[in-house]
């Protein structure tokens, strides 16, 4: 499988280093970069050819379309011509499959992606929605590439892409926020920034540990720790107080509505 990436920022290097580290030929991949100091990076670091013209991308079977929303109507406009039997991949967020297919004259073998930022250690988690003109190979082709950088999830209605976005997509920035959080309030009870980063950070990697590799649902894990009358007891009521749970549910909402106004401004032209 010849895979071609136009843009060649963080996660199309996120996505060729899972991909390297599971023994793909980074030879078979090649990067369309506007950037020389980025080709030279890419080049080196994973073995990729890497390149300014946007017509290499011909012989691939799969193009990874890794730009900016803003820049994609453009790209795909020029891009159409090159098309033949290749599976585009779009991880622009926002750009709908329509509005990405209408630009390709009705090209429609698409599969839409919303991945995230731990795809940068291979942790991520990426949503997709395959349009009706993808086949099941090339479904396989799409999960072979995500899964490179972390779990995958298909959805079946396009839709769910803002949810996604808004839960996983937007999601670490709200752990890191709530670890800023926790890192603040250790500064202020006496530790040295040292021991707030590291006392902050393994408590988020040990809860989430816990809890990947438990069946309990969260609500019972937190349960378990919160001992009646105890110190977790009142730190929680003190967040019931200030009805953060509410907080961080409206904030995702707010998220998914945003996702919903910028693909309809992006993909309306």
């Amino acid at each position: 499988m010849k895979i071609s990436f136009i843009g060649g920022g963080n996660m199309a290097g996120a996505i060729i280093g899972g991909l390297k580290q599971k023994g793909f030929n980074t030879a078979d991949i090649n990067v369309v970069e506007l950037d020389a100091a980025k080709r030279a990076q890419l080049t080196e670091a994973f073995g990729v050819q890497a390149t300014e013209h946007l017509p290499s991308v011909v012989n691939s079977d799969v193009i990874v379309l890794a730009v900016k929303p803003q820049q994609l109507r453009d790209l795909a406009i020029f891009l159409a011509s090159f098309l033949k039997q290749q599976l585009i991949i779009s991880i622009a967020a926002g750009i709908s499959c329509a509005a990405l297919s209408r630009w390709l004259n009705g090209y429609s073998a698409i599969v839409r992606v919303m991945p995230n930022t731990p795809a940068q250690i291979q942790a991520g988690v990426s949503g997709l929605y395959a349009a009706e003109g993808v086949s099941m190979e090339q479904r396989e082709q799409a999960n072979l590439l995500l899964s490179a950088a972390g779990s995958t999830l298909w959805l079946d209605d396009e839709s769910k892409i803002d949810a996604v976005t808004a839960i996983s997509g937007s999601g670490p920035a709200y752990v890191f926020y709530f670890i800023e959080a926790l890192e603040q309030a250790a500064l202020e009870l006496g530790f040295d920034p040292e021991q707030a980063r590291s006392l902050s950070l393994q408590t988020f990697l040990g809860a989430s540990k816990l809890a990947s590799q438990s069946d309990s649902p969260a609500a019972t894990l937190r349960s378990q720790v919160t001992s009646k009358g105890g110190t977790t007891e009142r730190a929680i009521q003190s967040m019931e107080q200030a009805n953060i749970k509410q907080a961080i549910i409206q904030a995702a909402h707010a998220a998914a509505e945003r996702a919903r106004e910028l693909g309809e401004q992006l993909g309306k032209d």
